[in-house]
């Protein structure tokens, strides 16, 4: 990005949201898509706007889509991989879809492309559902959406009907599939897995670490979950993991992120009597305990939210609803509540107290332009942000 990013944007945000789609790449957030205050026609997001935020500088831009735009969505899975923005799946106001959409992130022109795959078959349309990115393919789990009734009846242990759905021939409900994207290929596989595999649920939350997809949490039919499942991506394995400590309540429409080898950060979601959370907790996947975490946004619950890893290790939660009632979704939000996981490099701290000691030392401004440039570039870039980051403890 050009110097004149945090100038002209600076005072730009996006409007509030839920359900919409966020990664990272290079220290840039990008986000996309979402529904506002309800699920209807008159909350839609542009689905030709993509928002991207400079995690150093603290500014949003807003940038036109070109190409073929997907439909406006919300519930659609999303994913980073080689420079591109994947679009799977979620919801435009008609019903579920299956289509997939690729997004260059990387030419400053952000062309959209719909891809027609070349072979393999296409999982039937759903929405929240969540992936992992591994060895450059795109690994789907789970989701809520349509079926044909031969679909299933050849499928009846993957899939959970929702009761008075039916429509004809199609169904509505659950499903716990796992279904692999190659992008080189353009091309569609199912594995064949082995073990118990989790309960088919959607909106529960994944992570990977290493060659290991984790899923935590989900709905099915009115009830909310708290398990966790691993699946090997290497021989395909499922198995169940039993936590040894206390652990968070069930819940739905909660993040999961990876923060270290062995650490996943949990944070808000909507629990089993539909309240909406904003506890935060940490998972170590090898002792098998969970840990709560403090942190100043007891006041700001958060579902159908994202969280991104940036690479200063922080979480960036962005967006989502503070409110459930009566099955709707109200008060999406647009601020951002940022986790520190782990301490700063020495190199970032001395940036930072530099920034912060010249708001009230006059005599340090006027040497600040003979320090090294690199230094300078670096304190220049935070001048005019100051970033309210976290620790946790």
């Amino acid at each position: 990005m050009n110097s004149e990013f945090g100038k002209h944007c600076s005072e730009l945000v996006p409007r509030e949201r839920s359900g919409h789609t966020a990664v990272v790449e290079e220290n840039l957030l990008y986000v996309w898509g979402g529904s506002g205050a309800v699920a209807t026609p008159s909350a839609r997001i542009p689905s030709d706007e993509i928002w991207v935020f400079d995690l150093e500088r603290g500014a949003w831009r807003m940038f036109n889509m070109t190409g073929q735009v997907p439909p406006t969505m919300s519930g659609a899975c999303g994913c980073s991989l080689n420079g591109h923005m994947y679009i799977f799946g979620g919801y435009d106001f008609s019903g579920e879809t299956n289509e997939i959409y690729c997004v260059n992130l990387t030419d400053g022109k952000y062309t959209s492309r719909k891809i027609i795959h070349e072979s393999g078959s296409v999982p039937s349309p759903r929405d929240k559902l969540s992936c992992w990115v591994y060895n450059g393919r795109i690994i789907y789990f789970g989701g809520y959406g349509e079926k044909t009734m031969d679909d299933v009846r050849s499928r009846k242990d993957c899939f959970i009907v929702e009761e008075e759905s039916w429509l004809v021939d199609l169904i509505w409900g659950w499903n716990n599939e796992v279904h692999i994207f190659d992008p080189t290929q353009a091309s569609w596989s199912e594995p064949k897995t082995h073990g118990r595999a989790p309960s088919a649920r959607a909106a529960h939350a994944s992570a990977i670490l290493g060659h290991r997809g984790y899923i935590i949490g989900g709905r099915v039919m009115e009830t909310s979950t708290s398990d966790i499942h691993c699946l090997n991506l290497e021989s395909w394995t499922w198995s169940e993991i039993i936590p040894v400590s206390s652990a968070p309540v069930g819940r739905s429409w909660h993040t999961l992120t990876a923060v270290s080898d062995s650490s996943l950060f949990l944070f808000g979601g909507l629990s089993i009597d539909c309240k909406p959370m904003s506890d935060g907790w940490l998972f170590d996947v090898e002792t098998k305990k969970w840990r709560e975490v403090e942190h100043p946004f007891k006041d700001k619950p958060r579902l159908w939210h994202t969280a991104c890893i940036s690479t200063a290790s922080d979480v960036t939660v962005f967006g989502g609803s503070c409110e459930y009632f009566l099955d709707v979704l109200k008060h999406p939000c647009n601020d951002m509540l940022i986790f520190q996981m782990q301490p700063y490099p020495l190199h970032m701290i001395c940036e930072d107290y530099i920034v912060k000691s010249m708001k009230s030392n006059t005599a340090l401004r006027t040497v600040v332009p003979l320090l090294p440039q690199l230094l300078l570039t670096a304190v220049q870039r935070k001048m005019s942000f100051d970033w309210p980051s976290t620790k946790l403890h």
